[in-house]
């Protein structure tokens, strides 16, 4: 089991699984033990029940969920935030996993 778990939140799960290949490409050039995936927003429920996630980005097309998110991970300790609109873009996992860094407190 990986030191740090990362979960990617968008509409459909597809969006985001690009940008999940990236982030790894990222954390192993770094050295980083992290296991990064992305659900759509309907599974999400599903995967924070499980209890291993220290982390959850959500992608710029479901920011209207944010509150509801912080909701569901208030008493979790999981990090959450929508992730950054020009890392997005640009697909720039190195970014992105800096930023799931931050919030995770390292």
């Amino acid at each position: 089991m990986a030191e740090k778990t990362i979960m990617l939140c968008c509409s459909a799960g597809m969006s985001t699984s690009l940008l999940v290949t990236k982030m790894k490409k990222a954390a192993e050039e770094q050295g980083k033990d992290v296991e990064i995936f992305a659900v759509p927003a309907a599974e999400a429920d599903d995967k924070i029940a499980q209890g291993n996630i220290n982390c959850i980005l959500l992608g710029p097309q479901v920011r209207y969920m944010e509150n509801e998110f912080k909701q569901k991970v208030e008493e979790k300790n999981i990090g959450l935030a929508v992730i950054d609109m020009q890392a997005y873009g640009l697909m720039d996992g190195a970014k992105v996993l800096a930023q799931a860094y931050q919030l995770m407190g390292e």
